[in-house]
């Protein structure tokens, strides 16, 4: 099932590489390469932001999405609408668009770093674990 507006943004993403969309927590997620950078949430459109670039967003007068809990606490995300003329035009798009795919490339990077630094931990772990595996399975 296509919808014009999820159309409209891949349509305004595309510059960026091919687009996949998917459903998720009544929205759509938008990614490019794998990455996921952008979002449809209530009938509006948020890319991500982050420390890098947070304030172009904020000093360009763009609203962060924000949701309230069960509890009736507000969350703030890190996903900020683009100017609303960015969603005239692919061009008019493409910088925040890569603004927000270089946050989305960051979190990955940042993800990635700390899943290399896993593997070392774990095979520690594995290796106290071998002698008493393979006593065991000697019977000892």
């Amino acid at each position: 099932m296509s919808e014009p507006f999820t159309d409209l943004c891949v349509e305004l993403l595309s510059p960026l590489g091919p687009v996949r969309t998917r459903a998720m927590f009544g929205g759509r997620g938008f990614y490019v390469d794998g990455l996921f950078m952008a979002l449809i949430a209530d009938g509006q459109f948020f890319l991500k932001a982050d420390d890098t670039t947070r304030e172009r967003f904020i000093a360009a007068g763009c609203r962060p999405f924000a949701f309230q809990t069960k509890d009736g606490e507000r969350v703030v995300m890190s996903y900020f609408q683009p100017p609303e003329e960015a969603l005239e035009s692919a061009p008019l798009m493409l910088p925040w668009a890569r603004l927000a795919l270089e946050a989305a490339l960051r979190a990955a990077n940042a993800k990635a770093n700390v899943k290399a630094k896993q593997p070392a931990a774990k095979k520690r772990s594995a290796a106290k674990k071998a002698p008493a595996k393979k006593a065991a399975a000697r019977g000892g």
